[in-house]
């Protein structure tokens, strides 16, 4: 009687143990439905604003009074404007204003809220309490009154409105990577850090911030949702993008009159599809990065 041949072909658990964590974490985005249809969503809308200029009909900004509030067209494919403005290519070029905005201010947010989170987190103590009251103070106001209130005291414009926002938007991601901080500095590897003599910003830049690298990602994702919004209310109320620059917000201000809402839907409803698109598209991608990072989740 022979004996079994043994299996070459390794085991699922083998297969497995040898995937790093970035692997495992990919393999799970890639199984989330929504993240990936918000993903490609969002890459399509980052590629039209990159190509804008290369594919507008016409210019966003120039004003053609024989073209005034017409409908879609071949001529005009999502119609014009009150003042004869090609919607198409006001909605692309707005879209590399919109977008912009996110990017800068959430990574202005995101840069403050490492850097006051992390020094409270590390050195704890009174410098945690002084900087952690500092952030309930900033948490204590309403975050669009507080940018309404700042934005209208610097005055309406496109770099104020990414200042105003990365500046006024930090306490959430302080608060976090505080609390990873915390959670982390009495860890074995870090104590090993302290006692050959490893400085603190050494330890604080490359032993305990690549542990926090997927947290602050999830949270800076949902981040440019929020910044969107809140530079399309800003440009809304007339406090953010100025015209001629064109952005999904202040393409909304135009068209808030009871005339236009009635009879130009175009001038409303692809701005406002726009941000919404987006918004939605970056929260599902924000879902897709929150689960595939989660060390809890199962391959």
């Amino acid at each position: 009687m022979t004996s079994p041949i043994p299996s070459i072909v390794p085991t699922t658990s083998a297969r497995v143990r040898g995937i790093s964590p970035w692997a495992k974490a990919s393999r799970r985005f890639i199984r989330h439905r929504l993240a990936m249809g918000g993903l490609v969503i969002l890459c399509l809308m980052i590629l039209l604003a990159l190509l804008a200029p290369w594919i507008e009909r016409h210019s966003p900004i120039e004003i053609n009074l024989d073209a005034m509030g017409q409908p879609p067209s071949l001529a005009h494919w999502l119609g014009t404007d009150t003042t004869g403005r090609d919607v198409w290519s006001r909605v692309l070029h707005a879209g590399r204003v919109s977008l912009s905005v996110g990017l800068v201010a959430v990574s202005i947010s995101t840069v403050i809220g490492i850097v006051i989170g992390g020094i409270a987190g590390y050195a704890s103590g009174k410098v945690d309490m002084l900087l952690m009251r500092l952030t309930d103070m900033f948490m204590a106001f309403p975050s669009l009154v507080l940018i309404i209130t700042v934005a209208a005291v610097l005055g309406p414009s496109i770099y104020n409105t990414m200042l105003v926002i990365g500046i006024l938007t930090w306490p959430g991601i302080a608060r976090l990577v505080r609390g990873q901080f915390l959670s982390l500095r009495e860890q074995p590897f870090v104590l090993a850090a302290r006692s050959v003599g490893v400085p603190p910003h050494r330890i604080m830049l490359f032993h305990l911030f690549p542990n926090v690298v997927g947290t602050v990602t999830v949270a800076a994702t949902f981040g440019v949702a929020s910044a969107i919004l809140q530079e399309a209310a800003l440009s809304f109320l007339g406090l953010g993008v100025q015209a001629p620059i064109p952005s999904w917000g202040n393409m909304l201000r135009d068209a808030q009159t009871l005339t236009i809402l009635e009879t130009m839907p175009w001038l409303w409803l692809v701005p406002g599809l726009m941000i919404a698109m987006a918004v939605l598209a970056i929260n599902f991608v924000g879902d897709g990065l929150r689960d595939a990072l989660d060390p809890r989740s199962i391959l």
